[in-house]
């Protein structure tokens, strides 16, 4: 169950703790503390025990924490010790290399459905998946139960789709098209744009 008492600072830290505790159980390390993972992830070790606490005691003073407990308790905490169905929209370059990506599955996320609006596309497959037709988007996503996007379509078009996305009983969107969407209490949206971070790191360059 989520808790909104929770700050979201420290939600988004812990996908970073999961990332690195699963390197750790693929290396075959059994053990860690705060300061390992500190100094693999660039976190200070009290912060990192700060946040692991808001969640309950997983390891203990002087031994650390066991890696695959740890691994097991932030699945269930980021509820990623299952499989989620994600539908994509948009099949342009963008959808197409996310479709083809590998890695999902194993992190508890699985491509379920992909769509386009272009009659060029809709029919075709993008890396093994059919490309469906938009206008059916509402009601097969509805049928399969699906609660993930990934919104991949240009910005003049996001927030049209974003409110499809909502009456198809949609509750998180990640978001790369460069727009903010203007959605209801309850739905959940990430943004990634690669532009705002190159602009912001170029602030930093000479």
């Amino acid at each position: 169950m989520v808790n909104e008492a929770i700050p979201d600072i420290v939600v988004s830290r812990l996908p970073l703790y999961l990332q690195c505790l699963q390197r750790m159980k693929t290396a075959g390390v059994k053990t860690t503390n705060s300061q390992v993972l500190g100094q693999m992830l660039g976190i200070s070790a009290a912060q990192i025990r700060k946040d692991l606490s808001q969640f309950g005691e997983f390891g203990k003073q002087g031994t650390g924490y066991s890696v695959d407990f740890l691994v097991e308790q932030l699945q269930q905490i980021l509820q990623v010790n299952k499989i989620w169905k994600i539908a994509v929209i948009g099949a342009g370059d963008l959808g197409h290399a996310i479709a083809r990506y590998g890695g999902f599955a194993d992190r508890g996320f699985q491509i379920a459905l992909v769509f386009d609006s272009d009659p060029q596309k809709i029919g075709k497959e993008a890396a093994g998946f059919k490309i469906h037709d938009t206008a059916n988007m509402v009601e097969m996503i509805k049928t399969a139960g699906i609660q993930v996007a990934m919104l991949t379509v240009p910005a003049r078009v996001a927030q049209e789709v974003a409110d499809q996305l909502v009456k198809a009983g949609v509750h998180a969107i990640l978001n790369y098209a460069p727009i903010t969407l203007k959605l209801p209490e309850g739905v959940y949206v990430e943004y990634i744009d690669p532009i705002l971070k190159l602009q912001r790191m170029t602030y930093y360059l000479k």
